[in-house]
């Protein structure tokens, strides 16, 4: 298995890059956002890959964070979702918009990547609810914010800040977006979060 690929990017497109390493010319598929977020021709990339292997086809899929890629890898084991479905899920959304969407049952964000309509966008919501956890999205959103692991906030002050929400009357969606939008640094208490989130209610 290839694990990542770092090399000088030859060729772009908006869904596939060709990396030179040592003269060799590797084609990468690639999410629309990170195609935007690539160096100009010439300039050196770090893509973590994932090789698909079918009957009829070998292919490399790169990201420029580790994060999106274990997404992706979650993506192909729904079914009906293929490769190209799932680069598509990731070009209009992070790794972490997807987590939050599938915790907050938002069927309606997913189902706004090409390709994958309210159905799809359900079964996918279903099939990856019990992957997704509250806790390790909040911790993934804190690493993905300062590019490295930090330690979380205390998840029990999380979870509490989402359940005080929905017993004030919002529903599980929106509290679950609030305090996503929330600034949320280790160490908070409950009470913290909770204020820090209901001053987001206003603009969901």
């Amino acid at each position: 298995m290839i694990a990542y690929i770092r090399g000088k990017v030859a060729h772009l497109t908006e869904t596939k890059v060709i990396v030179d390493v040592h003269d060799i010319g590797y084609q990468i598929f690639i999410t629309a956002r990170d195609a935007s977020a690539m160096p100009p021709a010439g300039g050196e990339v770090l893509l973590h890959t994932f090789f698909n292997v079918k009957e009829d086809a070998m292919q490399l899929f790169g990201f420029l964070s580790k994060d999106d890629m274990e997404i992706f890898k979650l993506l192909l084991g729904v079914n009906g979702v293929g490769p190209k479905a799932a680069l598509g899920i990731l070009s209009v959304m992070s790794a972490d918009d997807i987590r939050f969407a599938v915790l907050a049952d938002d069927a309606k964000t997913i189902s706004k990547a090409p390709g994958i309509g309210t159905k799809t966008a359900r079964k996918l919501i279903l099939e990856l609810k019990d992957k997704v956890s509250l806790e390790d999205a909040f911790e993934k959103r804190l690493e993905n914010q300062a590019g490295a692991p930090v330690p979380a906030v205390e998840n029990d002050a999380v979870s509490e800040a989402v359940q005080a929400l929905t017993a004030l009357g919002y529903s599980s969606a929106d509290a679950l977006k609030a305090v996503r939008k929330a600034d949320i640094a280790e160490g908070m208490t409950t009470e913290e979060i909770l204020k820090s989130a209901l001053k987001n209610m206003s603009f969901l």
